[in-house]
């Protein structure tokens, strides 16, 4: 068994281990633990929701589930677990001082969930989930989160019966410790385009969402 990480003894401590180690390292490193994680702490995030709030619309938990995972709150509570000391990184992202940068904390934090989830099953991340989150869930109220871009968007094509949008990333350029992200947003039946940029995917793709909502109100 592998120290207590996190809340959490692994028993494959080669998980953990891979869940910290950035791109910059090399081949091996936590993207594809990134990718797990992400889908493991949305369900998680959802069905916590869920239950708390019994009277909740589809729009209240959507919001209140997007709040929780957006990449602020996931670094704030990785900074909270003084992740960032812990994540190996390549000579150019450590120079530039990356262990304090928010995309690659919450990265590295979604790496970690996923290896929590393959070391020991979903019933323990639920558990960490509640642990780590547990002030962020506490302070949400159904009804008073406030909207994001994408979350903004999103309501408006459904109350129209659009398909929903589509995100692509266009472009990321500069050093591997400093990228800028460029993304688009469509939607089918609208000749509409929005692009926008960020430090990261995530922020890239809402900026995107932000500019169609100008480019539709610019229209109607």
């Amino acid at each position: 068994m592998a120290e207590a990480a996190f809340g959490h003894c692994f028993a494959d401590p080669q998980l953990l281990e891979r869940a910290l180690t950035h791109r910059s390292v090399g081949a091996r490193n936590n993207e594809r633990l990134e990718f797990l994680g992400d889908a493991v702490l949305n369900c998680l995030a959802a069905d916590v929701l869920y239950q708390r709030w019994p009277r909740a619309d589809e729009g209240d938990l959507t919001r209140g589930r997007a709040a929780l995972v957006r990449e602020s709150s996931l670094a704030s509570v990785a900074r909270s677990l003084g992740l960032g000391e812990r994540i190996a990184l390549g000579p150019g992202e450590m120079k530039s001082g990356g262990y304090r940068r928010d995309s690659i904390l919450a990265d590295a934090l979604e790496a970690v969930l996923g290896a929590i989830y393959l070391d020991a099953g979903l019933s323990v991340c639920r558990e960490r989930v509640l642990d780590w989150f547990g002030p962020a869930i506490d302070s949400l109220q159904a009804g008073h989160v406030d909207k994001d871009a994408k979350t903004l968007l999103q309501e408006w094509l459904q109350a129209r019966q659009f398909s929903l949008p589509e995100y692509l990333l266009v472009d990321a350029r500069g050093e591997e410790h400093s990228l800028v992200f460029r993304a688009s947003c469509r939607v089918s039946e609208l000749n509409l385009i929005g692009e926008g940029e960020g430090v990261s995917r995530r922020l890239a793709e809402q900026a995107a969402a932000a500019s169609l909502l100008r480019e539709i109100e610019a229209e109607t």
